[in-house]
């Protein structure tokens, strides 16, 4: 077992048994050390790519004094999400309905006692996963996929942790059955299916215009509610003070039939979805924690 195993393992098995009061500290002070790094100029490739990121948000406008505040506030936002994950599982109902929160979500409510399925594009930011445990909390039928992390034993551990969450998890790879055709299946049977859709995993993806620059995002969400015609929502997430929070916008208007082929609709409707998850960002960039490179016209951060 290696060192990384084992600090998945400490901490699914121990933070959740402990204070928030108690760890907090010490995720706030790796925060500190990776925002005293990247100020330095000897900064870690994520915080690195991170910064990169953030300024293709923000634009050239703010200064480079300005930007290192953000990626400090970046870095407590990402730092915040891991503790109050790993606390999750435990935890009652009542707390999982109270630690997030969803304006508009009475059209989603809505949509489940109609037993019509949605689909909804999320980012990375925020606590999705808060986000997972909210939904189930309320007893509507949730599926999602997960990448599959290596070392394999935590991509067990993950999906061990979100299936204890009350949210069905199907792998990216490696499943049964192919995890496309399972989601439109649960789709049909009036499920909710939120995928991550800022960053593309695979080489299928479609190519988008993102802050004014050109990058690829999962065909997935698109394709499943042109397939279906179930709707679909796009949701921007931050933090507030005390809980996780998101918007949920939408439904976002599907291309018909005279717009094209079903691929040409595809990349009409992923374009779509990028420009309302770039406004979302855009409002809270600190919360959105994409610590990987994303534009194909970004050169790759190379640090030593």
């Amino acid at each position: 077992m290696n060192l990384t195993e084992l600090g998945y393992g400490a901490a699914f098995s121990l933070i959740p048994k402990l204070p928030r009061a108690a760890v907090w500290p010490f995720f706030a002070a790796a925060a500190r050390h990776g925002s005293r790094r990247y100020r330095s100029g000897n900064g870690g490739k994520g915080t690195a790519t991170l910064a990169s990121n953030l300024r293709r948000v923000i634009g050239p406008g703010p200064s480079e004094a300005e930007l290192a505040d953000l990626v400090e506030r970046g870095l407590r936002s990402y730092a915040r999400y891991y503790l109050e994950a790993f606390r999750l599982p435990g935890r009652p109902k009542a707390e999982h309905l109270s630690g997030f929160r969803l304006d508009r979500g009475e059209l989603l409510a809505e949509n489940v006692a109609d037993k019509v399925g949605a689909v909804i594009a999320l980012p990375h930011a925020g606590n999705w996963d808060a986000a997972g445990a909210w939904v189930a909390a309320n007893g509507w039928p949730i599926v999602t996929v997960a990448e599959r992390l290596k070392p394999e034993s935590v991509y067990r551990r993950y999906l061990q942790f979100r299936r204890s969450l009350g949210m069905e998890i199907l792998p990216t790879t490696g499943g049964d059955r192919p995890a496309f055709d399972v989601l439109e299946e649960r789709l049909r049977a009036g499920y909710v299916v939120p995928l991550l859709a800022d960053r593309d995993l695979t080489a299928r993806g479609v190519e988008v215009d993102f802050f004014g620059g050109r990058t690829k995002m999962p065909a997935g969400p698109a394709l499943l509610a042109l397939r279906t015609g179930a709707p679909l929502y796009v949701v921007s997430m931050w933090f507030d003070p005390d809980a996780a929070a998101g918007r949920l916008e939408g439904p976002i208007p599907l291309p018909d039939a005279s717009e094209g082929a079903l691929d040409v609709r595809v990349r009409l409707l992923t374009q779509r979805i990028a420009d309302v998850l770039a406004v979302g960002i855009a409002r809270n960039p600190q919360d959105w924690h994409m610590l990987q490179r994303l534009w194909i016209d970004t050169p790759a951060v190379v640090k030593a």
